[in-house]
């Protein structure tokens, strides 16, 4: 599941493709997978070939089943049951209101005129809706289990996006060099903002029991950023695992590679696939594992 809260940029800029910039999940080294900006079809992909698309909920092919099941489980399964029917109706309903035709929804205009296009019918138009049903969908995904591998790129790398809800009026891009590379008080409110999403999608996953483990016990979640700061300095970049990966991660640890010969992302993503069952001798620019991952 490829999804993405903000339009791929296809332009060019200073001879480097802004898709390179737009995309973290590629099918070949020169094809990025389209990102699923819409919720509503990023939750039909899910649910594909089970029903027809349209008013019908995706839920009425399993009510009978799901009935007649519960009748012969216990009264806690039958509550695990309960929730998990709730979690995928709500979700369909919150899809639906955020993409009802003239539906203005989340928009708090503050010029006579939008300074940025009208969002396309089905997006959330406040950014922070969007986000939130995003990272609701990620977790229904692997709820659900039609899938445990997703990446979700929050804002493109060269960045359009604003953030009026936090009280912050300078789009992305510009916010990350109006202070050429220091902390201002704004960029610490949208990266925060950015890190209550991936906090949201892993309080979600820890409430989700499954068997002896939760499902965040049993996944790996990783949040990163392409660049430390606005300077571009891409020397010491960001990283945070969550999960345990079924057993397969020790958490509460502060790991540095700085100065070592093999401190590559890819070889962090080769440790990850691995612990994944997927053993792959070579993945990007790197050859070997991260030690202690």
């Amino acid at each position: 599941l490829v999804l993405g809260c903000e339009k791929a940029n296809p332009s060019v800029h200073k001879n480097y493709s802004m898709l390179y910039s737009s995309h973290i999940s590629w099918s070949s080294p020169t094809t990025p997978t389209p990102l699923e900006l819409y919720p509503a079809l990023a939750f039909d992909r899910l649910f594909k070939n089970r029903v027809q698309k349209g008013e019908q909920s995706v839920l009425d092919a399993v009510l009978g089943e799901a009935s007649r099941f519960r009748k012969r489980v216990s009264r806690d399964d039958r509550r695990k049951l309960d929730e998990y029917l709730n979690s995928v109706r709500e979700i369909e309903q919150r899809i639906s209101r955020a993409g009802q035709k003239g539906e203005l929804q989340g928009w708090r205009p503050t010029l006579d005129k939008p300074n940025i296009p009208r969002p396309p019918e089905g997006i959330p138009q406040n950014i922070a809706d969007h986000m939130k049903l995003m990272c609701d969908i990620v977790v229904l995904a692997f709820q659900t289990d039609m899938t445990r591998v997703c990446t979700l790129k929050l804002n493109n790398d060269h960045s359009y996006l604003q953030f009026p809800h936090l009280g912050v009026e300078v789009g992305h891009h510009e916010l990350s060099h109006s202070d050429r590379g220091k902390q201002s008080p704004d960029w610490l409110k949208v990266n925060h903002f950015f890190m209550e999403q991936y906090a949201y999608i892993a309080r979600k996953l820890d409430a989700i029991q499954e068997g002896e483990r939760t499902a965040l016990d049993n996944s790996m979640l990783m949040m990163c950023s392409s660049m430390m700061s606005g300077i571009h300095d891409a020397t010491k970049l960001p990283v945070v695992v969550l999960g345990r990966g079924g057993g397969q991660l020790e958490t509460g640890r502060v790991l540095s590679y700085h100065g070592k010969p093999n401190r590559k992302m890819c070889s962090l993503y080769l440790s990850l696939m691995e612990k994944c069952g997927v053993r792959l001798k070579a993945f990007g620019d790197s050859t070997a594992k991260l030690d202690e991952v």
